[in-house]
């Protein structure tokens, strides 16, 4: 157990369930699925969901053009699904809005949606709904870091770095050297416990 920098700088006690190495060798085992399972990879179009799965779709993009030199570099984009959340009547503050950016258009291209982590899958649903404004895929496949379980809505992950059981009091945070200084996934008590503990110590 470790001091994890939280929400508003708090810090939480955290256990890590993937190392840098263990994030190196998932991201090269979804790489691997996907070319096996997309062997013409000329229509192929990696898409990240902003923030985390940007960078783990450059990374999938990066590992797939290394075991299929010859075949190029497969498209990279990012995907932001603010105005998509079904959430947003809920929510105090509005969504930060941040620009989707797709290399090409995906009309009649194989897509594979990039996450960090699965979890309910409402956030997934929004990513689908807002590929299909910018165009019709042949298909969508997704891929992600971690599945966490606790699903609301029937989505599966075609790839999965790793399967991780967690509690509904817990919540799992994805580190990466592009946005956070380091390679890590913890397992971190969610804010409300952490404010509940806090209050309990007043």
């Amino acid at each position: 157990m470790f001091p994890v920098p939280g929400v508003g700088g708090r810090g939480m006690n955290g256990r890590t369930v993937l190392t840098a190495e263990d994030v190196r060798r998932a991201v090269g085992r979804i790489a691997h699925e996907i070319v096996e399972r997309n062997r013409n990879l000329d229509d192929v179009v990696l898409v990240g969901m902003r923030t985390r799965g940007v960078p783990l779709a450059s990374r999938l993009a990066a590992a797939i053009q290394e075991f299929e030199s010859a075949q190029g570099r497969v498209p990279v984009g990012a995907l932001d699904i603010g105005l998509y959340r079904d959430d947003i009547p809920a929510m105090e503050l509005r969504p930060q809005i941040r620009p989707t950016e797709l290399p090409t258009d995906i009309h009649g291209k194989r897509v594979v949606l990039v996450d960090d982590v699965l979890c309910t899958g409402r956030s997934i649903r929004a990513a689908l709904d807002a590929l299909i404004d910018f165009g019709r895929p042949a298909s969508i496949q997704l891929a992600v870091l971690v599945d966490r379980g606790h699903r609301e809505l029937p989505i599966r992950p075609d790839y999965v770095g790793k399967n991780i059981p967690t509690a509904s009091n817990e919540d799992v945070q994805v580190l990466l050297e592009e946005t956070d200084g380091r390679d890590e996934v913890v397992v971190i008590p969610a804010l409300s416990e952490v404010e509940g503990q806090v209050e309990g110590e007043r």
